[in-house]
């Protein structure tokens, strides 16, 4: 049976649930990293001693907040998703995946319930920085999970999952500015916000359990071994026959044209209880493997941790808007309108090399950020003071960062064979991860470098 004698995506439901699994696994990291201005609020906890000793460590945790939320982010979801790649194929697709989701909601309601207990600045660092771990940990596995889940099927479903995580920074973003307008900036109002995220990873639960029941789903994840099994009973049906003729024929061992030479010729394509080398997967897809890492690297390294240091010249009233307007929704709208790009059309090809130029001409971002109005800032002069350049920048920066990771995530498992496909999805989620972990890292240097 081909792809086209398949049952179909009625009413694109599988499509529709890939989408919302790939918006489970970035909102809660979403929703944290727009929380910023609240997290950074309770760290000057006007509790806290009035002594130069006491003050220090606090403004120094304020302002380095964003680089450690990403390392914390950024570090386990590299482990996670490399060890992902060793679990794979020993625990269940659906520990994983249903696992990692209930493990998410359980942080995000603890997070919204903390939001309540009163805490000194260093204690709720640490426990923030706990929590963001916990999540991306669970969300590694998960993530990886999923993009190895999506391999089973054909190219164009990997494309829900990169628009799903884009439209989840723009729905954090979103949720935060309507935070800002009803004046909701108060610790407490900041319940209902991580209770928003609380909501979005209940859906993602239901819509996994509901994903086995799709016939489409069903034939793809099956199709490989179904096959294998199909051909290897018709394989143990005709040895049965040649051996039956060989007995009443009593053909010579040594003849041309005898049954062991044709028997030796009869042998199955894969074994799909073997597992397929991961080495070897990567010879095949290792530009895009790369090519991915390194988009991400670039991103991470300046979104947010200088990218959310920008001040606005524009005045106060605006001021409180200028971030989570221009940096996270703006860039989470245009990273989603780029990852939704690649399902209207896929170009450069698989192929190209152009792909990975265009991926190498990203590093111009970083100069271009660090010369934005970055506070506080020692060496670097500022060449870009308006708000304007910063917004052109950032709309340039991220397109391409969701078109290009999409292309490279798509295009990753289909340059291997179907029973490979799997691996190589784990192998791209992985890459994906050290660039994340790449770019937290490299992002302490441009702090320093400013």
């Amino acid at each position: 049976m081909t792809a086209r004698d398949g049952p179909q995506d009625r009413y694109k439901a599988v499509w529709l649930i890939f989408f919302i699994l790939g918006l489970g696994t970035l909102l809660p990291w979403n929703f944290f990293m727009t929380a910023r201005k609240y997290f950074i609020s309770r760290l000057a906890d006007s509790k806290q001693n009035q002594t130069n000793e006491a003050t220090l460590p606090h403004s120094y945790l304020q302002s380095m907040f964003d680089n450690f939320m990403t390392l914390c982010a950024m570090v386990p979801l590299l482990v996670f998703t490399c060890l992902n790649s060793f679990i794979h194929q020993r625990i269940p697709q659906q520990i994983r995946i249903l696992g990692s989701l209930v493990a998410i909601g359980l942080v995000f309601l603890v997070t919204a319930v903390m939001v309540k207990v009163a805490m000194e600045p260093l204690p709720f660092f640490i426990f923030t920085m706990i929590s963001i771990t916990l999540i991306n940990s669970f969300g590694a596995i998960l993530q990886s999970s999923l993009f190895g889940l999506a391999g089973l099927l054909p190219a164009s479903y990997t494309a829900p999952i990169m628009s799903g995580q884009g439209l989840a920074g723009t729905f954090a973003a979103l949720a935060m500015i309507f935070n800002i307008a009803i004046g909701s900036q108060q610790p407490e109002g900041f319940i209902g916000y991580f209770a928003t995220a609380c909501g979005a990873i209940v859906l993602a639960i239901i819509s996994y359990i509901l994903l086995p029941r799709m016939d489409f789903f069903r034939y793809y994840s099956m199709k490989d071994k179904t096959e294998y099994r199909v051909y290897n009973a018709e394989l143990e049906t005709k040895r049965d026959l040649i051996k039956k003729a060989a007995l009443l024929v009593s053909l010579p061992a040594d003849e041309p044209n005898g049954v062991e030479q044709n028997n030796s010729k009869i042998i199955p394509i894969h074994n799909p209880d073997e597992k397929p080398s991961v080495i070897a997967i990567f010879r095949k897809l290792w530009v895009m493997a790369v090519s991915v890492c390194f988009v991400f690297t670039v991103t991470i390294g300046v979104f947010p941790s200088i990218t959310a240091k920008v001040s606005t010249v524009l005045g106060e009233g605006w001021g409180q808007y200028f971030i989570p307007v221009s940096c996270f929704l703006l860039f989470n709208v245009f990273d989603w309108t780029g990852r939704s790009l690649t399902a209207l059309f896929t170009w450069p090809g698989k192929d190209s090399c152009l792909l990975p130029v265009m991926v190498a001409l990203r590093v111009i971002f970083i100069p271009l950020f660090m010369l934005c109005n970055v506070h506080p800032r020692q060496y670097l002069p500022v060449l870009f003071s308006h708000d304007a350049w910063y917004i052109i920048f950032m709309i340039f920066f991220s397109l391409p960062t969701g078109y290009l990771a999409s292309l490279c995530m798509c295009f990753g498992p289909k340059k291997v064979l179907a029973h490979e496909a799997e691996t190589a999805g784990a192998i791209m989620a992985f890459f994906l991860s050290l660039g994340l972990a790449l770019g937290a890292a490299i992002s302490f240097l441009f702090q320093i470098l400013i």
